[in-house]
């Protein structure tokens, strides 16, 4: 059985979204372990999932991307900081740039690696408790009009799943200061910030909104009984909102 035939409990045979041919990219790293999750939630919300390998540099005609959780190349020097000269990121890079501005959505480790290619500002460090941390997180959406958050309300508090090491998001206060005016800080913790994180940011997302990176798993939130137990699917709706943000491009 190869990725693109494992099982899905349920039917999602009829997609939720009108555009039935999205392709949405998944890159696979050495190290990288979320990769099989991330592509069951984009075939979940309706889209043709696409494994991407980080040595190539073919992005094989997808329509966004999705850089997925892990520790790329066993987060050695620095999470993120190898993963970053992949043949694969330069042309996710200058796809995520370019005039068509490909939706990038960047978990966890993903969001570690957009930082140190710089499509994001900032940087990850250790957990500021400096040990690994799992829990289910509630995040509250600060910016629901980028391409991977517009099916969520502004103000809108969502459970997903939180599990990371070098968690904790840093910047300069120039730089925390223009991503607050810019209202560039997607999500923010909610109850309790637990990593550190500067200004309790779990994601952000670049000036254009169509790349988006946060800690926090989304894909792990996507079926009812197997994320968070009291919500579930509270993550669905970033892979259902690069769709809907497809389907607008589209008409």
């Amino acid at each position: 059985m190869n990725a693109t035939e494992l099982p899905l409990i349920g039917d999602y045979s009829t997609p939720s979204t009108e555009l039935n041919g999205a392709r949405i990219g998944v890159v696979t790293f050495p190290g990288t372990l979320d990769d099989r999750d991330a592509a069951r939630a984009v075939r979940i919300a309706g889209a043709e999932a696409v494994s991407l390998w980080h040595a190539d540099a073919d992005l094989q005609n997808v329509d966004a991307v999705i850089i997925p959780g892990g520790f790329s190349y066993g987060d050695y020097l620095r999470a993120g900081a190898i993963a970053r000269f992949a043949p694969m990121m330069d042309k996710i890079v200058d796809a995520a740039k370019s005039d068509a501005k490909l939706p990038v959505l960047g978990i966890c480790n993903g969001f570690q690696i957009l930082t140190e290619s710089h499509l994001l500002p900032g940087s990850m460090v250790k957990n500021d408790h400096l040990k690994f941390l799992c829990r289910d997180q509630v995040l509250r959406v600060e910016n629901n009009t980028s391409a991977w958050t517009n099916q969520y309300a502004k103000d809108q508090e969502i459970t997903i799943v939180l599990k990371n090491q070098d968690g904790q998001y840093v910047a300069d206060e120039k730089t925390l200061d223009a991503l607050e005016a810019e209202g560039r800080v997607a999500f923010r913790y909610v109850g309790w910030n637990p990593n550190g994180s500067r200004r309790n940011i779990a994601g952000i997302s670049n000036a254009a909104g169509n790349v988006v990176g946060l800690m926090p798993h989304p894909e792990h939130a996507v079926e009812a009984g197997f994320g968070p137990d009291h919500t579930g699917t509270d993550g669905l709706g970033f892979f259902t909102s690069v769709l809907t943000q497809l389907v607008g491009g589209k008409k």
